[in-house]
């Protein structure tokens, strides 16, 4: 769990693979941008096979850590690890690849002080092939009708989230593209401003067809998350009892017109009847089990978050 420790304003979290020529310039880059500040530089080596980790380990910035994973686990996962680690009280996330730019975390730092909780960056005018930018738009369409947040570009990385944001908030899969619905969600202020995107000049881009996919499959998990995960009885339930009354129609159908005396062994519609009804009935037992585990899963944590509390209890009874 983040916390803020001995006055320390910044920690910047940037995870790395396989950035050996962009490690060195971006801390000198972050040096600048925060020159007079009290920050720290939390490098996390996402398991690089180059030399990146001895390029970091050869720079002698006090304000630099250094986390090194064993093996790469993925993007996501390094920025937890930094999350974890990190004990400014403003998280500012950013990638290696020298695409964000330094000079613009100010303007974010900025922007957070005007009573916002999280500032996301916006790469307004992306520089990247065009192939990249049409399935990022299609992304981000996706994610507006599954998740509805406000946010244009939830896949850029430099972000500036004050450091309570992350209490409570676990990250796995590819679900570091929707920190801002998640917050959002849980009733943190969130705003939106554009930032410089430079083209890559070193090194090669790890976004693949592979990384959309299970980006896509995570949407569908903070999708529901978001929308059932208090109770997901009225998802299955829902299901169930649509399904099973779809069985009944189809069955009551069938029972009218054998009265009438119309054969109906043997007619698809019976089978279909039986199986809407048998489906239902288990979405139904599904979503019963589903929430007592969820009942389970918060035994030990609310599912509200309290941003203030207020104590008069000392005070007279007196209103100003």
């Amino acid at each position: 769990m983040p916390t803020a420790e001995n006055g320390l304003q910044i920690s910047v979290v940037v995870p790395a693979y396989n950035e050996q020529d962009n490690v060195v310039p971006l801390i000198e880059a972050v040096r600048e941008a925060l020159d007079g500040r009290n920050y720290e530089i939390i490098f996390v080596d996402d398991g690089s096979t180059d030399e990146t980790f001895e390029r970091l380990r050869g720079c002698t910035d006090r304000r630099l850590r250094i986390i090194k994973f064993r093996r790469n686990f993925g993007q996501t996962a390094a920025l937890d690890a930094g999350f974890k680690a990190a004990r400014g009280r403003v998280i500012v996330p950013m990638d290696a690849d020298l695409q964000n730019d330094p000079a613009d975390i100010p303007r974010l730092l900025e922007k957070l002080d005007e009573g916002f909780d999280v500032v996301s960056g916006w790469r307004r005018d992306r520089q990247d092939p065009l192939s990249k930018r049409l399935i990022s738009r299609g992304a981000n369409l996706l994610r507006k009708l599954l998740i509805h947040d406000s946010i244009h570009d939830s896949g850029c990385t430099l972000k500036a989230y004050r450091c309570e944001c992350f209490r409570g908030l676990d990250l796995y899969g590819e679900m570091h593209r929707f920190i801002p619905a998640l917050l959002q969600w849980r009733g943190f202020r969130i705003a939106e401003l554009p930032v410089t995107h430079h083209h890559r000049r070193h090194g090669q881009t790890k976004y693949n067809v592979f990384r959309v996919l299970k980006g896509f499959l995570d949407m569908i998990i903070v999708s529901f998350w978001m929308n059932y995960s208090a109770r997901p009885i009225h998802l299955f339930g829902s299901l169930g009892v649509t399904t099973t009354g779809l069985g009944f129609l189809c069955g009551l159908y069938l029972s009218i017109i054998k009265m009438m005396g119309t054969p109906i062994a043997g007619r698809p519609l019976l089978l279909l009847a039986v199986l809407l009804i048998i489906v239902g009935v288990e979405f139904i037992i599904f979503g019963v089990m589903s929430d007592i585990l969820v009942k389970i899963y918060y035994r030990d944590q609310p599912t509200y978050n309290i941003e203030t509390e207020l104590d008069n209890s000392g005070s007279d009874d007196s209103c100003a």
